[in-house]
Protein backbone atom coordinates (compact mmCIF):
# COMPACT_ATOMS: atom_id res chain seq x y z
CA UNK A 1 0.00 0.00 0.00
CA UNK A 2 3.07 2.48 0.64
CA UNK A 3 4.75 1.49 -2.40
CA UNK A 4 1.12 2.50 -4.06
CA UNK A 5 0.89 5.75 -2.43
CA UNK A 6 4.77 6.64 -3.05
CA UNK A 7 4.35 6.15 -6.70
CA UNK A 8 0.86 7.97 -7.19
CA UNK A 9 2.71 10.97 -5.45
CA UNK A 10 6.09 10.48 -8.11
CA UNK A 11 3.20 11.00 -10.78
CA UNK A 12 1.62 13.70 -9.50
CA UNK A 13 5.22 15.62 -8.96
CA UNK A 14 5.88 14.55 -12.62
CA UNK A 15 2.51 15.82 -14.02
CA UNK A 16 2.74 18.90 -12.25
CA UNK A 17 6.62 19.85 -12.55
CA UNK A 18 6.69 18.88 -16.58
CA UNK A 19 7.27 15.02 -16.49
CA UNK A 20 10.54 14.11 -18.66
CA UNK A 21 9.21 14.51 -21.95
CA UNK A 22 9.52 17.24 -24.47
CA UNK A 23 6.19 19.36 -24.99
CA UNK A 24 3.46 17.00 -24.71
CA UNK A 25 0.72 19.10 -26.34
CA UNK A 26 -0.58 22.34 -27.15
CA UNK A 27 -1.32 24.94 -24.76
CA UNK A 28 -2.70 28.27 -24.87
CA UNK A 29 0.10 30.71 -26.02
CA UNK A 30 0.88 34.81 -25.57
CA UNK A 31 -0.26 35.99 -28.90
CA UNK A 32 2.56 38.52 -28.95
CA UNK A 33 5.73 37.25 -28.08
CA UNK A 34 6.83 40.82 -27.47
CA UNK A 35 10.81 42.34 -26.43
CA UNK A 36 13.47 39.91 -25.07
CA UNK A 37 12.61 38.94 -21.64
CA UNK A 38 12.72 41.51 -18.56
CA UNK A 39 15.82 41.18 -16.47
CA UNK A 40 15.26 40.88 -12.76
CA UNK A 41 16.58 44.66 -12.28
CA UNK A 42 13.74 46.01 -14.47
CA UNK A 43 11.21 43.64 -13.04
CA UNK A 44 12.11 44.93 -9.75
CA UNK A 45 11.37 48.81 -10.82
CA UNK A 46 7.65 47.87 -11.99
CA UNK A 47 4.71 49.43 -10.88
CA UNK A 48 2.19 46.95 -9.48
CA UNK A 49 0.45 45.74 -12.61
CA UNK A 50 -3.69 47.35 -12.68
CA UNK A 51 -6.24 47.15 -14.83
CA UNK A 52 -10.15 47.89 -15.07
CA UNK A 53 -12.66 45.43 -15.59
CA UNK A 54 -13.32 47.06 -18.98
CA UNK A 55 -9.58 46.32 -20.13
CA UNK A 56 -9.75 42.04 -19.42
CA UNK A 57 -10.03 40.18 -22.20
CA UNK A 58 -9.10 36.56 -20.97
CA UNK A 59 -8.86 35.17 -16.96
CA UNK A 60 -6.47 37.11 -14.30
CA UNK A 61 -5.61 36.91 -10.82
CA UNK A 62 -6.26 39.34 -8.57
CA UNK A 63 -3.79 39.47 -5.83
CA UNK A 64 -4.84 41.20 -2.25
CA UNK A 65 -2.19 42.42 -0.60
CA UNK A 66 -1.90 42.71 3.67
CA UNK A 67 -1.62 46.55 2.52
CA UNK A 68 -4.93 47.08 0.64
CA UNK A 69 -3.98 47.07 -2.82
CA UNK A 70 -5.10 44.75 -5.28
CA UNK A 71 -2.55 43.77 -8.18
CA UNK A 72 -4.03 42.02 -11.65
CA UNK A 73 -1.96 39.55 -13.20
CA UNK A 74 -3.48 38.42 -16.69
CA UNK A 75 -2.77 34.53 -16.59
CA UNK A 76 -2.98 31.46 -18.73
CA UNK A 77 -4.74 28.58 -16.79
CA UNK A 78 -3.07 24.69 -16.94
CA UNK A 79 -5.66 22.92 -15.25
CA UNK A 80 -5.46 19.48 -17.45
CA UNK A 81 -2.54 17.52 -16.89
CA UNK A 82 -0.98 18.19 -20.28
CA UNK A 83 -0.96 21.59 -19.49
CA UNK A 84 0.83 21.36 -16.25
CA UNK A 85 3.07 19.37 -18.21
CA UNK A 86 3.96 21.58 -20.52
CA UNK A 87 3.75 25.05 -18.35
CA UNK A 88 5.91 28.02 -19.76
CA UNK A 89 8.87 25.78 -21.39
CA UNK A 90 10.61 27.04 -24.05
CA UNK A 91 8.86 30.69 -23.79
CA UNK A 92 11.35 33.13 -24.80
CA UNK A 93 8.74 36.02 -23.09
CA UNK A 94 6.84 36.40 -20.50
CA UNK A 95 4.34 39.77 -20.31
CA UNK A 96 5.34 42.06 -17.11
CA UNK A 97 1.85 41.48 -15.73
CA UNK A 98 1.42 38.11 -17.35
CA UNK A 99 2.00 34.57 -15.37
CA UNK A 100 0.38 31.15 -15.52
CA UNK A 101 -2.05 29.17 -12.71
CA UNK A 102 -1.85 25.89 -12.43
CA UNK A 103 -4.74 24.66 -10.58
CA UNK A 104 -5.51 20.89 -9.08
CA UNK A 105 -8.34 19.31 -7.88
CA UNK A 106 -7.32 18.64 -4.78
CA UNK A 107 -4.62 19.91 -2.74
CA UNK A 108 -0.86 18.21 -3.91
CA UNK A 109 2.10 18.36 -1.96
CA UNK A 110 5.66 18.16 -4.05
CA UNK A 111 7.82 20.72 -6.47
CA UNK A 112 7.45 22.32 -9.64
CA UNK A 113 11.14 22.10 -12.15
CA UNK A 114 12.31 24.54 -14.53
CA UNK A 115 13.41 21.81 -17.15
CA UNK A 116 13.25 23.21 -20.76
CA UNK A 117 12.21 26.72 -19.44
CA UNK A 118 13.81 29.66 -20.74
CA UNK A 119 12.75 32.36 -18.23
CA UNK A 120 13.51 32.90 -14.48
CA UNK A 121 10.50 32.84 -12.55
CA UNK A 122 9.07 33.28 -9.23
CA UNK A 123 6.27 31.22 -8.25
CA UNK A 124 3.90 31.35 -5.61
CA UNK A 125 1.98 28.45 -4.01
CA UNK A 126 -1.66 28.56 -2.27
CA UNK A 127 -4.00 27.00 -0.19
CA UNK A 128 -7.81 26.26 -1.62
CA UNK A 129 -8.38 30.30 0.10
CA UNK A 130 -5.91 31.60 -1.98
CA UNK A 131 -4.10 31.85 0.56
CA UNK A 132 -0.65 32.42 -0.67
CA UNK A 133 1.69 30.01 1.73
CA UNK A 134 5.40 30.00 -0.26
CA UNK A 135 6.80 32.08 -2.50
CA UNK A 136 10.00 30.82 -4.37
CA UNK A 137 12.55 31.88 -6.98
CA UNK A 138 13.21 29.25 -9.86
CA UNK A 139 15.57 29.59 -12.61
CA UNK A 140 15.87 28.24 -16.13
CA UNK A 141 17.28 24.45 -16.55
CA UNK A 142 17.85 23.06 -20.22
CA UNK A 143 19.17 19.82 -19.29
CA UNK A 144 19.06 17.27 -16.43
CA UNK A 145 19.36 17.52 -13.86
CA UNK A 146 17.26 20.19 -13.29
CA UNK A 147 16.62 21.75 -9.31
CA UNK A 148 13.30 20.99 -8.43
CA UNK A 149 11.86 23.98 -6.04
CA UNK A 150 9.31 22.29 -3.44
CA UNK A 151 7.51 24.71 -0.84
CA UNK A 152 7.68 22.09 1.88
CA UNK A 153 3.85 22.87 1.98
CA UNK A 154 0.05 21.47 0.54
CA UNK A 155 -1.18 23.41 -1.94
CA UNK A 156 -4.44 23.55 -4.78
CA UNK A 157 -2.67 25.84 -6.99
CA UNK A 158 0.59 27.83 -8.01
CA UNK A 159 1.30 31.28 -9.79
CA UNK A 160 4.21 31.65 -11.93
CA UNK A 161 5.45 35.76 -13.16
CA UNK A 162 8.51 37.18 -14.24
CA UNK A 163 11.39 36.50 -11.21
CA UNK A 164 10.69 39.31 -9.03
CA UNK A 165 7.88 40.30 -10.11
CA UNK A 166 6.26 39.44 -6.44
CA UNK A 167 8.48 41.24 -4.47
CA UNK A 168 8.53 44.43 -7.05
CA UNK A 169 4.90 44.60 -6.58
CA UNK A 170 5.08 44.11 -2.31
CA UNK A 171 3.00 40.80 -2.81
CA UNK A 172 3.82 38.26 0.01
CA UNK A 173 3.49 35.24 1.92
CA UNK A 174 -0.12 35.44 3.35
CA UNK A 175 -1.76 37.56 0.47
CA UNK A 176 -4.94 36.42 -1.11
CA UNK A 177 -5.62 35.14 -5.10
CA UNK A 178 -8.84 34.87 -6.48
CA UNK A 179 -8.99 33.88 -10.17
CA UNK A 180 -11.85 35.32 -12.17
CA UNK A 181 -12.25 34.14 -15.51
Amino acid sequence: MRRLAALACVGLLLAACGGDEESAGPTTTVADPGPPATTQAETETAAPPTTTEEERDGPVVLIQTERGEEVAVAVEIADTEEERQVGLMHREFLPDDAGMIFLFEEEITGGFWMKNTLIPLSIAFANGDGEILRILDMEPCEADPCEIYDPGVAYESALEVNQGAFASWGVEEGDLLTLEQ
